[in-house]
């Protein structure tokens, strides 16, 4: 009689999200705004505006941009949002900050769509392995979503993981 090897794991409850899966496509570029001030720090409404309207917004083409400043420049809120609106038709996503801001967002997005129902009651490993850098404030956005729903939590792979949660009986 011929043994049968059983897959335990492709056989149990266990489910597993990996982020790498919901990894946002598109380029990631910066957009340093002290381009268009007078000597890197003094914005003067009339020439900024003049700059940008002469600017080609098309090299952003479906790409993700963080906006920043770096200068020392103290910048009034509607620079970065007038600056947007060029962006905007254009651009897959804005964000004001930095690059490591703006992967946080677009991996906060991505999270959000993510169907959690399919994990209510179930017993979760969130993969740890990946080929794509994700950020770790990724992972930690993750666990707030799904442990409310979760019967439990785990982070790794199924042959070595490492608990996270479970509800107190």
């Amino acid at each position: 009689m011929e043994e049968q090897i059983l897959n335990r794991v492709a056989n149990s409850a266990l489910m597993t999200i990996d982020l790498e899966e919901h990894f946002p496509e598109g380029a990631r570029v910066g957009l340093d705004l002290s381009q268009w001030l007078d000597g890197g720090f003094v914005l003067r409404e009339k020439e900024f505006r003049k700059a940008l309207k002469e600017f080609d917004w098309s090299s952003f083409n479906d790409q993700h941009v963080a906006l920043h400043c770096s200068t020392d420049a103290i910048l009034p809120g509607w620079a970065y949002m007038l600056v947007t609106t060029y962006l905007a038709p254009v651009a897959g996503k804005v964000v004001l900050g930095n690059k490591a801001d703006l992967e946080l967002e677009l991996f906060r997005e991505a999270i959000d769509q993510i169907d959690l129902s399919i994990y209510i009651d179930r017993p979760v490993i969130v993969k740890g392995c990946a080929n794509k850098e994700i950020p770790e404030q990724a992972y930690i956005y993750l666990i707030q979503k799904v442990q409310p729903i979760a019967k439990s939590l785990m982070y790794g792979e199924a042959c070595s993981s490492v608990p996270l949660y479970k509800p107190k009986k």
